[in-house]
């Protein structure tokens, strides 16, 4: 799984690095802090249109997080058996469609998005009461971003609810600076 990690990583920086050289714009590749990537990640946002700064478009990126993981295999019958939740370092790889609204002269705009979380361990996140560790965590963003119309450094900030693996609806923050291309 890890190698799978490594992969996307490599894919993400070969495709900021390739849109830096053809001069597209609408290419951003920040990191995040909190939000969908968990404690900290690393992702690159297109709009599917070429060079268009603003509406439909996507997110994808790697990240990681600490917290409580459940082992998890099954018995010669099939049947699941938990190991004691350990604190481990998991990863994740957020994934995601997002809309950008704002005036086409201006480097303020505001994105609302959603998406799924993938995480390599069986990790309990977000849960009230009784744990009930999952594989995917859902999303919702909406961040005021400062872009630079001709590309450079660029800061996100808002709130992305999270839906848990336990189904419960919890708020976060994110806070991300990155470069536009």
């Amino acid at each position: 799984m890890k190698k799978l990690f490594l992969i996307i990583a490599i894919a993400l920086i070969n495709q900021s690095l390739a849109a830096q050289e053809e001069g597209v714009t609408g290419k951003l590749f920040y990191t995040e802090a909190g939000g969908p990537g968990a404690i900290l990640s690393a992702n690159f946002d297109s709009r599917f249109k070429s060079n268009e700064r603003l509406g439909f478009g996507y997110r994808v990126g790697v990240g990681f997080g600490v917290g409580p993981v459940r082992h998890r295999w099954t018995d010669n019958q099939h049947n699941y058996i938990y190991a004691e939740d350990l604190t481990q370092t998991y990863y994740s790889v957020p994934v995601g469609l997002n809309y950008v609204f704002g005036r086409p002269d201006s480097e303020k705009t505001f994105e609302v998005g959603a998406g799924v979380t993938f995480l390599t361990h069986y990790v309990s996140l977000y849960c009230r009461g009784e744990r009930k560790p999952g594989h995917l965590i859902g999303f919702i963003t909406f961040m005021y971003r400062m872009i630079p119309i001709d590309g450079g450094f660029s800061f996100r900030v808002g709130l992305t609810p999270i839906l848990g693996t336990g189904g419960d609806l919890r708020s976060s923050a994110a806070i991300g600076f990155g470069y536009k291309f």
